[in-house]
């Protein structure tokens, strides 16, 4: 018995008194970040934005907290990282002795080396067994450190992926509004065209214009008439889509005008440095090379004799009523395992993970490098998209007054019907792009807060952010 507890002393004193842990400290990337962004934008920052509430739409705030909740990728992401904590707590176990039970009983007249007795006997024990690798060069440390930094990378990897989710919502949802409006534009041009046609068929009828003028009015009703089950299609389309990224089965969604209400959100862009510490993508980069730079400490470790203890106390006899008062059976021992010479596998294992994690680093200022992509393109979308919606504005605006003076200058003679057919054409073509063109800046906009990194924040991020706040 003194000399399992010397053992299991000596493997604690190791344990924690020892400071030898192998592999490289973890080093920071240092990128170089420009002081501000190349496209135009509003100072500010946008972490404790709620952003998607700034477009002033409430079916799209509704349908934001539902996705968030019952969306089956955000559900399999949480899962992840339930999986990683798991794995993390193995990992632990891993640097503390295990404790066992053995117990058996047996018959027969031959024993363990060959040995063969005259007459048979009994054989009975229960035995706990303990054993125990010391993690004296940090082996099992480097692993668990890894599984930590895994774990971390997760719970960014759900953060991202909320945050897409957030923007796939209210892109889809503003592409529904533009699909809605479009069939609206392409059912009201085809009753006005239908108008129009009864008009020509009559005076077609009375001999007044010529028959082209008829066959002109018909394909200009044919063409609106062909839109609506484009725009019908493309609308039940990008409902499914959105039903199931909102976690339902597909559905249609019937907007009223009061539902369909979008005003445009504020930028606070902030700065670049800032883009380093707010995207979850970044963060999840930098985790996932703390957890390889552990993997070569593990690694490392693997090169140098493990040592381990064992030790098993508990009872044992050839006969059953004698069992509990024939006295402690126990065994007690250590061991030393380490490879001689192995053609330098465990070299090359070394090495492996070393080229993983220059992989990570490169993956790591590439993912930055992105980050500051998806911004200036965002800010160049925000800024030139308004441009054009003003520019779009203007077009349709002067094409749905020259069709109506085009109308009118026919109706009195002084015009052919051809100039008419060539302004009702274009301004429907017009009102269509300038719808087309309001969703775009809508998702430009949306674009704009995903690159930035900001917005979905959990209960207790926002809680410390206000705390923040009120201390300064």
């Amino acid at each position: 018995m003194k000399n399992i507890k010397y053992i299991i002393a000596f493997g604690i004193i190791t344990v924690f008194f020892s400071s030898c842990m192998m592999g490289p400290e973890f080093q920071k990337t240092e990128v170089e970040v420009a002081d501000s962004y190349l496209g135009e934008h509003i100072a500010g920052d946008t972490i404790n934005l709620r952003w998607w509430e700034l477009f002033g739409n409430e079916v799209l705030d509704t349908m934001v907290v539902h996705a968030l909740v019952y969306n089956r990728d955000v559900q399999m992401a949480a899962k992840r990282i339930e999986q990683a904590r798991a794995y993390h707590g193995m990992t632990k176990a891993d640097m503390w002795p295990s404790l066992t039970i053995q117990a058996g009983a047996g018959r027969g007249n031959y024993i363990g080396g060959g040995t063969k007795m005259d007459v048979a006997s009994n054989s009975f024990y229960v035995t706990p067994a303990l054993s125990w690798e010391l993690d004296f060069w940090g082996k099992y440390r480097s692993l668990s450190a890894a599984a930590l930094s895994e774990m971390i990378a997760s719970e960014f990897g759900m953060r991202s992926m909320q945050i897409s989710l957030i923007s796939e919502v209210s892109s889809t949802y503003f592409e529904l509004l533009d699909f809605q409006k479009r069939l609206e534009i392409s059912k009201k041009t085809v009753e006005a065209r239908l108008k129009s046609l009864k008009i020509i068929q009559l005076r077609f009828d009375n001999g007044i214009i010529p028959e082209i003028d008829l066959n002109q009015a018909e394909a200009q009703w044919a063409i609106a008439s062909a839109a609506i089950p484009s725009y019908e299609r493309a609308l039940a389309q990008t409902s499914y889509i959105l039903s199931i990224l909102l976690g339902e089965n597909p559905q249609r969604f019937e907007l009223v005008e009061k539902e369909t209400l979008v005003t445009e959100p504020v930028i606070p862009a902030g700065i670049p440095s800032k883009l380093i510490e707010r995207r979850p993508d970044i963060s999840q980069a930098e985790a996932q090379l703390r957890a390889q730079n552990a993997q070569i400490g593990a690694a490392i470790a693997a090169r140098f004799p493990s040592f381990s203890i064992t030790g098993i106390v508990g009872g044992a006899s050839t006969d059953l009523a004698s069992f509990t008062t024939g006295g402690l059976a126990w065994s007690a021992g250590a061991s030393l395992l380490g490879p001689i010479f192995e053609f330098g596998k465990n070299k090359r294992r070394v090495e492996v993970e070393r080229k993983k994690a220059e992989e990570l680093v490169l993956n790591y200022e590439q993912t930055i490098l992105y980050a500051f992509k998806d911004v200036e393109d965002a800010l160049t979308s925000v800024k030139t998209l308004k441009e054009e919606l003003e520019a779009r504005k203007i077009y349709f605006e002067a094409l749905d007054n020259a069709a109506h003076l085009s109308a009118l200058r026919y109706d009195k003679g002084v015009t052919s019907y051809l100039e008419v057919l060539e302004t009702e054409r274009s301004a429907f073509e017009a009102e269509l792009r300038l719808s087309q063109t309001e969703q775009k800046l809508q998702n430009s906009y949306v674009g704009l807060y995903k690159a930035l990194g900001g917005g979905w924040l959990s209960a207790e991020e926002e809680e410390q952010a206000q705390q923040e706040q009120e201390a300064q």
